[in-house]
């Protein structure tokens, strides 16, 4: 055995004893007494043995999957900025020059490193073996630790060519040596404060939140390495620390280059967490300083040197516990192992929760079918759930029922009477009828002659242009629920009907098609539902407010606005002998068979009244007869005006006329809500019928008719392009899982 390879040994030796049995004691070199480590702090150089090595292998099955793993693993990882002794901690920890050097930005990928402590041989005599491997070239050993660096520089290269760029793909290393205890660690880019080379502009913020993608997990140690010559409070490996741990619970605290500390000075302060407090502590190393690199000094006399230095100084006495690479590396090992154990019910549940939501996705492509019998049978199989989708939504039985809001059936029926049957109950037929447009209808009902009574043809007019008001919102109302259907009909895409879009896309016009056949009778037979009410006006439906109501209402109306006695009078008197004149319209609504009950609200004196009125109107029109034809002789002829394009009454209302107008109003109103009762029932039992039952009977056979033919199948079964690469990349994911899960199942902790 070589002289250089006899000393790192004896330098690893020591490192491994110092972790396992704590030196119980020692002298240094000015005599003083170093400690023993409290009993606590002894470990075996096979800690975690049995958990970190899974954790490793987990990671390797989960590198399979490169960035789409979202399965966080525990690590360890370290973080410094540039100049901060970062790499010559993780050479310290592995005990091998292996890292790129230089004088600017050296790690520009994360480096996974796995440390893999190994079996010492029974046979003392033979040379220890230690070895890396690179996951991009499995099966190859790298036991020159020299072409571990050229490998990682000549990998950098080639994924960022040979400037100073930076890339967050990983570069993945293990190495496996009986000097080493258990561990994860990523080295992470140094945090750089000006960009040189090729870097953009932007390196730093780009640096800063690559760290930050990795520290901000629970399940990550972070190492946060800073120099003992700088200002701890202004870290900036500690300031990205304190991002992602604000409380400290998961940060260790690494003090380095402790011995090129201005004289008179020295880092009690830090590692006892007076300056920056972590929970997790801190512990201080010495690095290899630039000369002894470049004097190939080994890290077996570093940690030699390391060791004195400790010794040398008794103010670091006190504090063996932190201080130096061995304290390092068993604390490491210690945490990492403690927090593997206290995460792992989580990874396990996380890892299960994900099989099922990816068997479930796999079950959606399904499987590739090339045969017609297969294909066919597929194609049965989504539209009869298509269909049966389609009824249990409408019918209220869907099993994925939402707890926020209304959907499928209960939409529909919310619209028929939350939104129909209240919006024609809020509608008043005389709201945009006013007094004067009542008026000109009975005027111009009348054609030539003076209205002497209220005729039919206003009210029959005027009553059916309100019916036809009702038309709109009833074939509205089927449209509404025709949406519906539509919208019913786009919940029933499952994710295996998405592989075929071709089928997806027949199927959706062969719905649209069935449901506007639907909506055509449904339509029609609103339509005809409106016609009808319009075709005959009932007056003596039981619900019509009939005549003497009518008039007994009108009256009481007019009295309570305090009409003159003698205008009632004549109002009576001309009620007499419009009522007289009505005998259709109003028979059947008196309970004795009379014209609006005439006997009972005007008295034999009011008639005989009414007649002798009528004599002196005759009188009086014979004198004026006889008056005009002798002043034909005396005055000229007179001219009259052209009457106006556009006519309207210029007498003033009188109050005959008001009481027609009321009795109209109270006519318009109970007939109309008569109508409006039989529309708010009608309709949606129609649309019910040709439209939502219709669909929902007939859906299944329609696809049957129109898309179940095997000339069809080839065309229709053809699968998206990319879903064979998504269930080739699901069942790769699924696969990993898989793998990790046996791992952890077969793993005792």
């Amino acid at each position: 055995m070589s002289s250089d390879k006899k000393s790192m040994a004896r330098g690893m030796a020591r490192m491994l004893s110092v972790i396992s049995s704590g030196a119980s004691s020692g002298s240094a070199a000015n005599g003083t007494t170093v400690p023993p480590l409290p009993a606590s702090s002894v470990s075996s150089p096979f800690l975690g043995q049995s958990v970190i090595p899974r954790v490793n292998k987990l990671q390797d099955i989960f590198s399979q999957l490169g960035s789409a793993s979202t399965i966080d693993l525990p690590q360890v990882a370290v973080v410094g900025s540039q100049s901060s002794g970062k790499s010559s901690v993780l050479e310290a920890l592995v005990g091998r020059d292996f890292l790129p050097r230089g004088q600017d930005i050296c790690t520009r990928r994360p480096l996974v490193l796995q440390l893999v402590q190994t079996v010492q041989k029974a046979d003392e005599s033979s040379e220890l073996i230690e070895w890396g491997e690179f996951l991009h070239l499995p099966g190859r050993r790298f036991s020159d630790f020299s072409a571990i660096r050229k490998e990682i520089q000549l990998e950098t290269d080639c994924e960022l060519g040979s400037n100073k760029g930076i890339s967050e793909k990983q570069l993945r290393l293990k190495i496996f040596s009986p000097h080493v205890l258990n561990m994860t660690m990523v080295d992470l880019p140094g945090i750089t404060k000006v960009p040189v080379g090729d870097q953009p502009s932007d390196i730093e913020a780009r640096v800063r939140s690559m760290i930050l993608s990795y520290i901000k997990h629970e399940t990550c140690i972070i190492l946060a390495v800073s120099p003992a010559n700088a200002d701890l409070a202004n870290s900036d490996a500690l300031q990205m620390a304190r991002i992602a741990d604000p409380d400290g619970s998961r940060t260790i605290g690494v003090i380095t280059k402790l011995d090129i500390m201005d004289r008179g000075t020295n880092a009690r302060n830090f590692l006892l967490g007076n300056v920056v407090p972590l929970r997790l502590g801190y512990v201080g190393v010495v690095n290899r300083s630039q000369e002894d690199i470049a004097t190939n000094r080994s890290i077996s006399e570093a940690l030699v040197y390391e060791e004195n230095f400790f010794r040398s100084r008794p103010v670091y006495h006190s504090l063996s516990d932190r201080c130096g690479v061995p304290q390092l590396a068993k604390k490491l090992n210690s945490i990492l192992v403690q927090h593997i154990r206290a995460i792992l019910p989580d990874l396990k549940a996380r890892i299960s929760t994900q099989i099922i939501m990816l068997q479930k996705e796999l079950a959606s492509y399904g499987e590739v079918t090339d045969s017609k019998s297969g294909q066919g049978a597929l194609l049965l199989n989504i539209i009869t759930k298509y269909s049966y989708g389609f009824q249990s939504i409408v019918d209220g039985k869907y099993e994925e029922w939402s707890t926020t809001e209304l959907s499928g059936g209960a939409r529909i029926h919310y619209i028929f009477q939350a939104i129909f049957v209240r919006s024609l109950e809020e509608v008043d037929p005389c709201e945009e009828l006013s007094d004067e447009d009542i008026r000109i209808a009975i005027h111009n009902s009348t054609g030539p002659r003076n209205a002497l009574f209220v005729p039919e043809v206003p009210f029959e007019l005027l009553v059916r242009r309100q019916i036809a008001r009702l038309l709109e919102p009833s074939l509205q109302c089927a449209r509404f629920i025709y949406d519906e259907l539509v919208k019913i009909s786009r919940r029933c895409e499952t994710l295996e009907l998405e592989r075929f879009p071709y089928l997806q896309r027949r199927i959706e016009e062969v719905v649209t098609s069935f449901l506007q056949e639907g909506l055509a009778p449904a339509e029609t037979m609103i339509s005809h539902l409106i016609e009808m009410e319009m075709d005959y006006i009932n007056t003596s439906h039981p619900n019509f407010v009939g005549g003497n109501k009518a008039v007994d209402i009108a009256l009481q109306e007019l009295r309570g606005v305090k009409v003159p006695m003698s205008d009632i009078a004549k109002t009576k008197v001309y009620m007499i002998s419009m009522l007289k004149r009505l005998p259709s319209f109003i028979s059947g609504n008196s309970a004795t068979g009379g014209s609006w009950g005439i006997t009972s609200i005007f008295s034999s004196s009011e008639v005989r009244t009414s007649n002798s009125i009528n004599r002196e109107l005759a009188v009086n029109r014979e004198y004026a007869e006889d008056v005009q034809g002798s002043a034909e002789h005396v005055f000229a002829t007179i001219q009259l005006h052209e009457p106006p394009a556009v006519l309207r009454s210029p007498d003033a209302q009188t109050e005959r006329e008001t009481l027609e107008i009321a009795v109209t109003r109270l006519l318009l109103k109970s007939y109309y809500d008569i109508v409006r009762k039989i529309i708010q029932d009608a309709v949606p039992k129609a649309i019910m019928h040709f439209l939502v039952n219709h669909v929902k009977r007939e859906l299944h056979s329609v696809f049957i008719r129109k898309l179940y033919r095997e000339s069809l199948f080839e065309e229709m079964m053809q699968e998206k392009e990319d879903v064979a690469v998504n269930r080739k990349h699901c069942k790769e994911i699924l696969r990993v899982l898989q793998q990790a899960a046996w791992e952890l199942d077969t793993t005792y902790f």
